[in-house]
């Protein structure tokens, strides 16, 4: 069975999702009886089923494995804690009474994982539960659920996301969609697929939603949540070092998520609606600071994501047909496409005007159908969890010149006009005992960081060592991309049960350490021939 290796932006190629194709739930949906609906109005069942097929079938085509999220669930019901999980949560969700619940406690655990698995999620009502009794039970009419169905977790997106190897399963604030979470959050605990995978969000915590979360870039995560969610999820994200930036986003709007906000395109594009690309503001927090967290002053939300990312700015792609409404209806603002690798995005065919102008600026969009499943959640982005990217391009890229030692020439603007200064990377490494040492010495930046994520990678990839020293006593200056490489490479390493250290920083790159927090990330040793280390800074 393979294993996936997580998702660290949203535009790395896809290479896996979970969906969930809607079924008869949507054919039970009964105004006011079945909770607030995602969609635009009551669901055609046969329409979105069509729909959702065409979707997928466009992911197929492209190469994404499409993992469907009734079969991920009947596997795991297979084993006997995932289904008192699952059985406790939908009871938990129902609010019966202590005798009608154990009543239908003893039903479920009687069934087999297919037969349980339709009704959690399309729901049972009093007449179909022949065996109730007791004051409750006689109350209810036969139409009256005991457990309501799940129309809207054909909007798979919400439920949870994957942040590096880790996910964050929702904590929804809407206790209609808490059993969307909590089933998730079976799958991911239980089904063989996902084992040995850790968790950094979890129900029942302060509300946070996965359309709240955006992978802007990697190392960078946007938080449109609540700001005591924001800050359990950021604590959780340092200190396990899949990020260095968490930018917090107010929306204005408790029914408003980020992702039909922004769809981050590549590297170093966006796509939003005019008005919300240049209004929305942002908190940058970064690790550091006598509570652990640094809070800065607001700053344009645009600003913050490009100089988190290491980019002087943003390409922005507009969309939209005006000023937005008040509340969440968004479904014609073209927004929350899904990018299936860098330059290639799927669009509702809808969206005419907005996809032309992706075309026009070089991007290859996939269209599909878009009536009964665009409802107030957004575009096709929503439909799914990617679970397994590509790594995120970096936004150069430049060819590797020699195995052992490389050398990266950039030529960038000078300060004067005519003028331009020379920019050089050289990297190296050699085994040393028991570890490898690579040393650096120049510039790291836009330009030059492609091309150490690839001798890095080179590294990571010959046997593996248990411990890497990054020698930058030769590296004048290093910015939020090269610190990005530097932490996606701390991360692999750590996956393998290694350790990477950085030894002998200047005083300019230390500072940048400092500044982003990562001085706590990170292993400093003050000289590359220490056989232990020594970190230069002390640990908490």
């Amino acid at each position: 069975m393979p294993r996936f290796s997580g998702v660290d932006s949203e535009v790395g190629r896809l290479r896996a999702v979970i969906v969930h194709r809607p079924g008869a739930e949507l054919k039970r949906v009964v105004p006011g009886k079945t909770g607030k609906l995602l969609f635009a109005g009551l669901p055609w069942a046969a329409r979105a089923q069509q729909e959702h097929d065409i979707f997928t079938q466009a992911l197929r085509d492209r190469g994404v494995q499409v993992l469907y999220l009734t079969e991920l669930l009947q596997d795991a019901l297979e084993y006997a804690p995932a289904r008192q999980q699952a059985i406790t949560a939908a009871l938990g969700s129902a609010m019966l009474g202590d005798g009608l619940a154990a009543q239908l406690r003893r039903h479920l655990h009687g069934l087999d994982p297919e037969a349980l698995t339709e009704v959690l999620i399309t729901g049972l009502a009093a007449g179909e539960f022949p065996g109730g009794r007791g004051a409750v039970y006689r109350l209810l009419g036969a139409s009256d659920f005991i457990l309501k169905p799940l129309p809207n977790l054909v909007f798979f997106r919400d439920p949870s996301v994957w942040i590096g190897d880790r996910v964050a399963v929702a904590s929804p604030a809407v206790p209609d969609r808490r059993l969307h979470a909590e089933l998730t959050g079976v799958i991911y605990a239980h089904h063989p697929l996902f084992a040995g995978s850790k968790s950094l969000y979890r129900p029942g915590l302060e509300p946070l939603d996965g359309g709240d979360l955006l992978l802007a870039a990697p190392g960078v995560i946007a938080a449109g949540c609540s700001p005591p969610g924001v800050e359990r999820l950021a604590r959780q994200i340092f200190d396990a070092g899949l990020a260095h930036t968490v930018l917090v986003v107010p929306l204005g709007h408790p029914d408003r998520r980020l992702d039909t906000v922004c769809t981050v395109l590549s590297a170093d594009t966006v796509l939003m609606r005019p008005a919300a690309a240049y209004s929305l503001t942002a908190r940058v927090l970064t690790p550091g600071g006598e509570e652990g967290l640094r809070v800065s002053h607001p700053q344009p939300f645009l600003a913050a994501a490009a100089g988190a990312a290491g980019l002087d700015r943003l390409r922005v792609i507009q969309t939209g047909l005006g000023p937005a409404p008040a509340g969440r209806e968004q479904w014609d603002d073209a927004g929350n496409l899904l990018v299936l690798a860098p330059g290639l995005v799927v669009s509702h065919e809808r969206n005419v005007a907005t996809n032309a102008r992706l075309e026009r600026c070089g991007i290859e969009v996939i269209t599909v159908p878009g009536h009964e499943l665009c409802g107030v959640r957004g575009g096709p982005r929503s439909l799914c969890c990617p679970v397994s990217r590509d790594p995120a391009p970096l936004p150069a890229d430049l060819s590797r010149t020699s195995q052992d030692a490389l050398s990266v020439v950039a030529w960038l603007p000078g300060a004067r006009r005519g003028r331009v200064r020379l920019v050089e990377l050289n990297v190296s490494s050699r085994f040393h005992d028991d570890h490898t040492i690579v040393t650096i010495c120049g510039e790291i930046d836009l330009y030059t960081a492609p091309r150490l994520h690839s001798e890095l990678g080179a590294v990571l990839a010959d046997g593996m060592p248990t411990r890497v020293v990054i020698d930058m006593s030769g590296v004048e200056f290093c910015d939020s991309t090269g610190m990005n490489v530097l932490l996606s490479c701390l991360r692999r390493v750590r996956e393998r049960g290694g350790e990477l250290e950085i030894a002998s920083p200047k005083p300019a790159v230390r500072k940048i350490l400092q500044v982003t927090g990562l001085d706590s990330v990170f292993t400093l040793v003050d000289d590359v021939s220490l056989s232990r280390p020594k970190p230069a800074v002390p640990r908490n």
